[in-house]
């Protein structure tokens, strides 16, 4: 699918898209990984506990200076980014009830890539600017219904 970062999608499925949110790639991608894989409904329950910081994002990649939390390791409470996928969340809930699929879902899917940049400038002594970069990030996610066993 065009904009997606996944080629073959599953026959009965739900997707959507957040472009260009100014949120820290960093945060977005290790939150990404730490809801890759849950039900829908306990993904946004755990993003609600992060936004209430009863909870900490386990980090697994850009580990320094991040401090180890209680039972977790090293995590940070990424409030922004955990909003942005919390929007993504509820998207995708809303696309799956429009297509008729049922209310067990599964995060099949979830990835955060680079989007646009932003060229700013900073003033600098003597009349100089100073370039200043601002990177943009894409999030989609697919679910799909989960298996009866």
């Amino acid at each position: 699918m065009k904009g997606y970062s996944i080629d073959n999608m599953p026959e009965k499925h739900a997707r959507a898209q957040v472009k260009e949110t100014d949120i820290s790639m960093k945060d977005a991608v290790n939150v990404a990984h730490f809801i890759r894989g849950m039900n829908l409904e306990a993904a946004k329950n755990a993003l609600d506990l992060v936004l209430e910081k009863k909870m900490a994002v386990p980090y697994f990649r850009y580990l320094d200076s991040v401090s180890h939390r209680k039972a977790i390791g090293p995590g940070r409470y990424p409030v922004k980014a955990v909003k942005a996928f919390k929007k993504l969340l509820d998207d995708v809930s809303a696309n799956a009830e429009f297509k008729g699929l049922t209310d067990d879902l599964k995060i099949y899917h979830i990835s955060a890539s680079k989007g646009r940049m932003i060229k700013k400038f900073t003033p600098k002594a003597y009349g100089r600017a100073g370039a200043f970069f601002k990177d943009l990030i894409n999030l989609d996610v697919v679910v799909i219904e989960n298996e009866k066993e």
